[in-house]
């Protein structure tokens, strides 16, 4: 990958003592937080265990896959020979320039995905790029339970709430008619590796406005990177109304109308930001900080900025959040925030701004999509720990 700036930081989790592996001095969980991440992975263990249990020997294969190691993820694309075609990842040995292409073939660079091994994430839809896995619709009835149920003990109580917004969303996007695969029905899993309380493993999760990536080995669990978003951002689900992603937005807009006058001239970037800068695909790669320094803020600007990062970071369940948590607000001070467009936005609704979050240890983008028509309904996030992408701080011991 293309590294078009220079960023430091590092990033080591307490250590699981079976393992082997060793701990940092100036990095270490007490020996609560590590009780509580050796149980967590335990259980995580035995429900992937029990969800691959309901596979024969001959099917298992289509929804387990070799655990790969990486330094970073890996650009990946996809593109159809016809409109009517299936997309297919495109060879390395096949030209990068862009191709003649018509209605339903897609960007001019193809579908653009970030491939890990063997497992690949996207914004975009599953049948435009493809997922490793099986889909929730391909699945029996008792399968779909053993799935959320494994996610219910990978993600916290708020977490597998959003997930399932996440979930809703893109069903009623399914139901109003698309061109491309949406729907709770086409949500993808895949497991890589063998499940484990010594040894890395790896659950994917997701489809059209999700990419879970959850890597475990041992005490630790990982997060970074995962995509969230929404299409509709706001819908109605048993007569009730859902806004996805409202938290991210809401809590951003306070951060943001806290700040005085000089703050706020140094958070508000001088130019347009639209889409995502690293999404998927741009792993490996840093940017120079913009914005507004951790340190200019005072005390409760600093407690608003670590709620709102915990929207991201809180995803994934209490025992592997905590150590996570726990370094983002040592690195506060020097945690970034930026904001490009609008300073206000219609109560109850999501904005049509984008802003970003970058520490030493962090990058988060909030960046809503003209694509779809109303931008404020179509947004796309990304959380990622550069100094810990897929885990590689522990896999690569």
């Amino acid at each position: 990958m293309n590294t078009r700036f220079w960023m430091v930081g590092g990033l080591f989790l307490a250590a699981f003592p079976a393992s082997g592996k060793s701990v940092p001095p100036h990095i270490s969980a007490t020996a609560s937080e590590e009780t509580m991440s050796v149980k967590q992975t335990h259980e995580a263990m035995m429900a992937a265990r029990a969800f691959l249990a309901t596979f024969d020997s001959k099917s298992v294969g289509k929804v387990q896959f070799p655990f790969i190691t990486q330094k970073s993820g890996e650009l990946a694309r996809f593109r159809r020979s016809a409109p009517d075609q299936p997309a297919r990842p495109v060879m390395d040995s096949q030209p990068v320039e862009p191709v003649k292409r018509g209605p339903g073939m897609g960007p001019p660079g193809g579908f653009i995905g970030e491939r890990y091994g063997v497992a690949v994430w996207s914004n975009y839809p599953v049948s435009d790029v493809l997922r490793p896995g099986l889909q929730m619709g391909q699945l029996t009835t008792s399968q779909q339970s053993a799935v959320l149920h494994l996610l219910q003990i990978l993600l916290s109580v708020k977490g597998y709430e959003k997930v399932q917004d996440i979930m809703g969303s893109d069903q009623t996007l399914a139901e109003s008619g698309t061109s491309f695969a949406s729907g709770k029905a086409v949500y993808t899993i895949a497991i890589f590796g063998q499940p484990s309380e010594t040894k890395p493993w790896m659950v994917q999760f997701g489809g059209h406005h999700l990419g879970l990536n959850i890597v475990i080995d041992g005490a630790h669990g990982v997060m970074t990177p995962t995509l969230t978003g929404a299409q509709p951002a706001i819908y109605k689900r048993d007569g009730k109304t859902v806004r996805v992603l409202s938290g991210e937005n809401d809590k951003a807009f306070a951060l943001l109308n806290s700040l005085d006058t000089a703050q706020r001239h140094q958070a508000l970037l001088s130019y347009k930001v639209d889409d995502l800068v690293q999404g998927p695909g741009h792993d490996g790669e840093t940017i120079i900080p913009e914005g507004i320094k951790g340190s200019a803020l005072n005390a409760d600007q600093k407690a608003a900025l670590m709620d709102l990062i915990t929207e991201w970071a809180g995803i994934i369940n209490d025992a592997y959040a905590a150590p996570r948590l726990k370094e983002i607000r040592n690195d506060l001070d020097e945690t970034w925030f930026a904001w490009s467009g609008p300073t206000t936005c219609e109560p109850g609704h999501n904005g049509s701004s984008y802003y970003r979050i970058q520490g030493p240890r962090l990058l988060i983008e909030f960046s809503p999509q003209g694509v779809g028509g109303d931008p404020t309904l179509h947004v796309h996030t990304v959380y990622r720990d550069p100094t810990n992408s897929y885990g590689s701080r522990f896999t690569a011991q």
